[in-house]
């Protein structure tokens, strides 16, 4: 399986499962204080991975792209978002 079907096909799985996880067991949580969406954003599927839990450093898959953001906030957030 090439690099592109693998990260398209762990796309799909991933973001199907992240939302029907969040939406059965934070129904409100995971959606409160929406931030309103910018122009320019992503509007494709994104897939988010956090290699260590304790750095600050998050990997947004992004259709084809590989795009390195470096937030503690926002991996905290996920970390809980996704323990719950």
């Amino acid at each position: 399986m090439n690099d592109t079907s693998r990260r398209r096909f762990l796309g799909v799985a991933g973001a199907g499962a992240a939302v029907a996880g969040a939406a059965a067991v934070i129904p409100g949580a995971a959606f409160a204080g929406e931030t309103p969406r910018r122009s320019g954003g992503a509007s494709e599927s994104v897939v988010a991975y956090v290699g260590d839990a304790r750095g600050s450093e998050l990997t947004l898959l992004v259709g084809e792209r590989e795009v390195v953001v470096r937030d503690r906030d926002l991996v905290r957030r996920l970390l809980d978002a996704a323990g719950r």
